[in-house]
């Protein structure tokens, strides 16, 4: 797993090149929002449970069919089984926050997660939909905690959903 920096140090010496101006200014944002990172990580670890609790309730709202008959939601063994994925999903998220690099992701959650759920019929397209709620969440909660810049939030996210989805975002 890599975070901002190593990975920005990787690139640079493999090739053989001194930081230039664009280096030092992703170093510097990096920096600029790491107390807000541990912050926001903070806020979610005291809120995870929530945070998964209204995502799970937007999706649910959004595409209600998940929970009847035949939904992939449907029983509590399914319904428990997404919630537990959003759960992952937020935890997994929180890391690449705090990293500034979405490596961990790629690692860790993606490789191979859209064959798995295809395998499993496990619906994309509400797992996209919730993983952005879960953004939302996070920095809805962030702002409530004093956050003023939460963009941070967005890339890890977003990442998430471009590598599961076939659509643009």
């Amino acid at each position: 797993m890599q975070d901002a920096v190593t990975s920005l140090i990787r690139n640079y010496d493999t090739t053989g090149r001194y930081f230039d101006r664009n280096a030092i200014d992703y170093l510097k944002s990096y920096f600029d929002t790491g107390a807000d990172r541990v912050k926001t990580a903070l806020v979610v670890n005291s809120n995870s449970a929530d945070i998964v609790k209204f995502a799970a309730n937007q999706l649910f709202e959004a595409v209600p069919e998940l929970l009847l008959a035949g939904g992939n939601a449907y029983t509590t063994r399914r319904y428990s089984a997404c919630l537990r994925d959003m759960d992952y999903y937020l935890r997994y998220g929180t890391y690449a926050i705090i990293a500034g690099n979405s490596d961990v992701l790629n690692e860790r959650v993606l490789q191979g997660l859209r064959e798995t759920y295809n395998s499993l019929s496990v619906p994309i397209g509400p797992t996209v939909r919730g993983i952005q709620f879960l953004k939302e969440a996070i920095k809805s909660a962030a702002a409530e905690a004093g956050i003023t810049n939460t963009s941070f939030v967005d890339e890890p996210f977003d990442h998430m959903t471009r590598e599961l989805s076939e659509i643009d975002i």
